[in-house]
């Protein structure tokens, strides 16, 4: 926010005023002979420019009122100009901007937070908009803010390390962390600080160096994404495994058409549990495929059998549109009680 009514200003306006008062309070004690209450009086509403009691009976009164009259002028002109410059650059407007975007952050649940609004983190807002998840960006450099606030993002200023701001970017109803600094201690002591809140919350970080990435680890990641490790790999295989990378880059890039992917977990509400894929019929009620899938111990088979018995906590990848995937979820969603 600007200084338009930084803790200067309005202390030289106060010290002004007060300034006034004081002075003209003893001019017309001393000139007027008259009592320090009466002084008083006379000089703030003299000052004030609210009018005059009576007439001065003298010159120098009469001199003494007509430079508090001015004096009051160019005080109201000071404060007046505050008000307007306020007004011009949306000092109020930004207030209640203020307010209801705190509100909105208090209202998200299942969201996800943003540490580190650089190029990383921007390219994982945009993802997440393009998916129609609600993120909440955490950052303390200016130009990041600024850009938020432009994007129409919600955001705090602060700092990830700091469990207050954690707390304001509402991590305690979060659904997961990006650690996108630019620096890897920050991203360490993000990773350390939202762990010790949340030790069930979905931690992602970023790391430039493979050491990095194992303090990380074990700091609480779940996750680890390294830019520069990953780049290199894409490029080689660009150059080794054309075809393949090609292919990739249209199945899962922003040009990717209605392929779109898909994780699912069977609970036990779902009714689905111990029956097979081919039991289930997915391919032919759903139309989307069961391109992997992910056991309770942790471990992935990458190409589930059709015989395949799904378990309670199995989270199924598949693939398919927007509308096969939905027909998925449906299939897995939690089945209404039945009344007797």
């Amino acid at each position: 926010m600007n200084d338009v009514f930084s803790t200067r200003r309005i202390a030289l306006a106060l010290g002004a005023a007060v300034t006034v008062i004081l002075a003209g309070t003893v001019a017309f004690h001393h000139y007027n002979h008259e009592g320090w209450l009466d002084a008083v009086y006379r000089s703030v509403v003299t000052s004030s420019l609210t009018g005059l009691d009576t007439v001065p009976q003298n010159d120098s009164t009469r001199l003494i009122s007509i430079i508090l009259v001015l004096a009051g002028l160019t005080i109201f002109a000071f404060i007046v100009t505050i008000l307007v410059e306020g007004i011009a650059r949306g000092v109020f407007t930004g207030a209640l901007a203020e307010r209801r975007r705190r509100r909105a952050i208090d209202r998200l649940e299942d969201h996800y937070i943003i540490c580190g609004y650089g190029r990383v983190g921007r390219r994982v807002a945009e993802e997440f908009e393009r998916a129609g998840a609600r993120y909440v960006v955490l950052d303390f450099n200016e130009d990041a803010i600024e850009l938020a606030r432009e994007r129409g993002a919600l955001y705090i200023e602060g700092n990830g390390t700091d469990d207050d701001d954690l707390a304001a970017a509402g991590l305690e109803r979060a659904k997961g962390l990006v650690a996108s600094s630019d620096s890897d201690v920050d991203n360490l002591f993000i990773t350390l600080s939202a762990r010790a809140l949340r030790p069930d919350l979905l931690i992602v970080a970023r790391a430039s160096q493979q050491d990095v990435a194992e303090k990380l680890k074990r700091a609480g990641a779940d996750r680890i994404v390294q830019p520069y490790s990953t780049a290199g790999k894409e490029m080689a295989a660009l150059v080794l495994k054309p075809q393949v990378a090609a292919f990739l880059e249209a199945v899962t890039g922003a040009e990717g058409g209605d392929l779109q992917y898909e994780e699912i977990e069977v609970t036990a509400a779902s009714g689905q549990a111990d029956k097979t894929i081919r039991g289930l019929r997915i391919r032919h009620e759903t139309g989307a495929v069961i391109v992997a899938l992910r056991k309770l111990d942790g471990t992935f088979d990458a190409t589930p059998a059709p015989e395949t018995a799904l378990q309670i906590g199995d989270v199924l990848i598949a693939a398919g549109s927007a509308h096969e995937l939905r027909a998925l979820e449906e299939l897995f969603a939690p089945r209404e009680p039945v009344a007797r």
